[in-house]
């Protein structure tokens, strides 16, 4: 193919006199050199047009929209300036496309080894798809952190650990609060409530920002009364009502100042505090890095658990009581194994981010959650690679296992909260988000309250708010 550009008036000149003459060249050596440096431009034009042209073969069934030049007309210096930018956008964005491409399809390929199950959404005719919001429980005044829950005989229980410094408990019938805890001179970062059968007293432990846990003790809460409050440790709420009280003191929260046990020994904040099996043994973890073990009646730490690279988030014991989970920024979370006499731990780098819990579910899992936006669900008698896995929109925070319905229930930074079948990962419902009756900012943590008929899902908020949530449960 040959095409010929129409020539221009340098290259006439140059053409009429053959070449400069001598006598020209001698008198006028700048014009010579002038009209040498003319030419070897219109030489280069002449070569970049032809590569336009060829280019242009090769592009035009693709309808680019490029400016045309027939072979009449003379391009600019602009507009073949522009045309090789253009080109090398377009090379540049086909490159860029081409790596997206590829950088998408390997960030939802399933990890290698075991399939892991993918996300399922449930069918819409689940009795669970009908959850309902129920109550507010009102009375912090700051980010609530952590809700807890018990069942003892008729009565149900909820705590809460709040950033303003305080712990309650509320009636879960009526959101009543029954009991205000001001020990802590710190956020109260985590709560968790038990009960000795044998004095008829609830047991709670409490982990704060600063750098202790605390357990104390409330008496005939169980029964649905208010808790003894003894001159020496307890703020009655009623002492300075006078002769016009009306007597209802289960409307007014005794005000708890202090605490049965404190566990020091940590350097930094205390992030989250539960009982081994049996009540005995109390674990911690803090961000210093570590879990501390101690024993629940003096108080002394019987082990320090290290290893982690950066600050623990959580910790949880097995129902043996022989074994113990960690949670850490260091996008891991460890097992430690104390059913020989030789303590031995595993290590998990499953997630890609901050893991924000690891709860057990049963006699042989482990459901960790993570800010990397997964749950995933573990094998203890084989740990290479999740079992089942869920893909969700948002970060995870602290996770509610209902080991009897194999149910996890999720709060999400997005102010959501979901929950999901364990048996495969397999989305069942989201708390309704209708009429402002819902959480406005991140959800923080999450408890169960078995066979309650009014709240059986309790979910706490930054936004200061503990709300209550019916679910439909099958009998099964």
């Amino acid at each position: 193919m040959s095409a010929n550009r129409p020539r221009s008036q340098t290259d006439s000149v140059l053409n009429r006199t053959g070449s400069i003459d001598l006598l020209e060249s001698e008198s006028f050596p700048q014009k010579a050199k002038l009209y040498e440096l003319f030419a070897m431009i219109e030489k280069e034009f002449e070569a970049l047009y032809m590569e336009n042209i060829a280019l242009k073969q090769r592009i035009g069934s693709h309808h680019l929209g490029y400016e045309t030049f027939t072979p009449s007309e003379s391009p600019s210096l602009s507009q073949l300036t522009n045309l090789t930018d253009e080109m090398r956008e377009l090379s540049k964005t086909s490159k860029k496309a081409t790596a997206m491409r590829h950088k998408w399809k390997s960030a939802f390929r399933a990890p290698s080894g075991r399939i892991v199950t993918s996300l399922k959404v449930a069918s819409g005719n689940t009795e669970l798809s009908k959850a309902r919001y129920t109550r507010n429980f009102t009375g912090h005044t700051d980010a609530v952190w952590d809700v807890a829950s018990v069942s003892f005989s008729n009565v149900k229980l909820i705590a809460s650990a709040s950033a303003d410094q305080t712990a309650k408990i509320w009636n879960a019938d009526n959101g009543q609060c029954l009991l205000n805890y001001t020990g802590h001179n710190g956020s109260v970062n985590s709560i968790t409530l038990s009960t000795d059968k044998n004095t008829d007293e609830i047991l709670v432990l409490t982990a704060s920002g600063d750098k202790t846990a605390h357990l104390w003790k409330s008496s005939h809460l169980t029964s649905g009364s208010q808790p003894n409050a003894s001159s020496e440790d307890d703020l009655d709420a009623t002492s300075d009502k006078g002769e016009d009280y009306d007597g209802h003191i289960s409307n007014i929260p005794i005000n708890l100042r202090h605490s049965s046990l404190k566990l020091t020994g940590h350097s930094n904040s205390v992030v989250r505090a539960v009982w081994l099996s049996g009540g005995k043994h109390v674990l911690t973890a803090s961000w210093d890095r570590s879990a501390n073990i101690y024993d629940g009646e003096n108080g002394k730490i019987l082990n320090v658990l290290t290893g982690h690279d950066q600050e623990l988030t959580y910790c949880d014991s097995h129902q043996s009581g022989k074994l113990v989970a960690t949670a850490s920024k260091d996008f891991t979370f460890r097992l430690w194994d104390f059913r020989d006499t030789i303590q031995s731990v595993a290590v998990f780098q499953g997630h890609n981010d901050t893991v924000t819990s690891a709860v057990f579910s049963s006699s042989y899992h482990i459901v960790s959650g993570s800010d990397d936006r997964t749950v995933k669900v573990w094998d203890l008698r084989n740990m290479r690679c999740p079992i089942s896995e869920a893909r969700l929109d948002s970060p995870v925070n602290r996770l509610a296992v209902y080991h009897q319905q194999n149910l996890v229930a999720i709060p999400h930074d997005n102010r959501n909260v979901s929950v999901y079948d364990l048996k495969g990962m397999r989305a069942l419902t989201k708390m309704p988000r209708t009429n402002g009756r819902c959480h406005h900012r991140m959800v923080s943590s999450a408890t169960w309250l078995p066979d309650h008929e009014t709240n059986n899902l309790i979910t706490c908020s930054i936004d200061k708010q503990i709300i209550g949530w019916k679910l439909p449960m099958s009998k099964a």
